[in-house]
């Protein structure tokens, strides 16, 4: 089961972290010193991904910039002989034609943002993948969801789980555990239930559906005529479950550290923790911590 194309929503408004995204879109918000779009698309590149399509909105228009040639810069470091820089942007230099920019021109939900990219996904599996969820981990989640996919065989959905506590369950879509393939970390099991944002003390499980999913192109078909749920928003969680009817789900419980960045706290620990794996920076962060928790 080849999968090519990875959807990234990038539509929100990022209203959790006001007023820093009033004029910026929250996925170029820095963890360290790199916006969060491009550790996504790099996990995702890792994977074996080909092609990037983003579904955007208004004002997102620096997600493109980011991923574009700029001329004035390339040249201005060529002028001062600035190899370093300009090898660390090439690094990240997509391939002509590797990214494809649609538009959801109306906050309807994330099933809604998926299906607007169906014309450019096509008839293929494909992933989808939420920037404001970083997984600290090599190999990155994606790929280790892409590994499962592979042994899964043809018309087998994937998603990315986690335990989140018995009493937030009601935050999140929450998945039934069937069959298990292995047991701890890394391991799969048959979804044999989903709901988003169960009533508390009725969740099938404390197992979260996070934020990414490899999923067959019959999912379109779904949402495109999925009723609101939660939120008065389109849920990809609800069309999943319409999906399930006619093929299976599968959980992969990955192997990393999960940092919601579209918190302020969630923000915050994320630059902690990649930043201490950075050696040039590890031993600076170490003291300064150590200098603000002993005040």
């Amino acid at each position: 089961m080849k999968i090519r194309k990875a959807v990234f929503p990038v539509a929100g408004l990022g209203t959790r972290v006001l007023p820093a995204t009033k004029a910026m879109p929250k996925e170029m918000l820095t963890i360290v010193d790199r916006p969060l779009i491009q550790y996504v698309v790099d996990e995702a590149k890792e994977a074996g991904i080909e092609h990037f399509v983003f579904v955007t909105g208004r004002n997102k228009g620096a997600i493109e910039d980011h991923f574009d040639r700029q001329f004035e810069l390339d040249e201005t470091l060529k002028a001062r002989g600035k190899k370093a820089e300009m090898d660390l942007l090439a690094q990240f230099q997509p391939e002509a034609g590797a990214m494809s920019f649609t538009r959801q021109q109306a906050p309807l939900g994330l099933g809604h943002a998926v299906w607007c990219a169906r014309d450019i996904v096509g008839d293929e599996p494909f992933a989808v993948v939420l920037p404001d969820e970083l997984v600290l981990n090599t190999p990155g989640c994606l790929k280790q969801m892409m590994q499962a996919a592979e042994k899964l065989g043809p018309k087998s959905n994937v998603v990315a789980v986690e335990a989140v506590p018995d009493d937030m369950t009601h935050n999140y879509g929450i998945c039934g555990v069937g069959q298990r393939h292995g047991e701890g970390k890394g391991s799969v099991f048959e979804i044999d239930g989903m709901v988003e944002k169960p009533p508390k003390g009725t969740a099938p499980s404390n197992l979260s559906i996070t934020g990414r999913y490899i999923l067959q192109p019959e999912i379109f078909k779904i949402l495109e005529t999925q009723e609101r749920g939660a939120g008065g928003e389109i849920q990809l969680t609800d069309a999943m479950i319409g999906l399930s009817k006619s093929q299976k789900f599968y959980g992969l419980e990955f192997e990393g550290e999960r940092h919601d960045c579209g918190s302020r706290a969630g923000f915050l620990r994320a630059n902690i923790a990649f930043g201490m794996t950075r050696p040039d920076l590890r031993d600076g962060l170490r003291a300064e911590m150590k200098k603000h928790l002993g005040a």
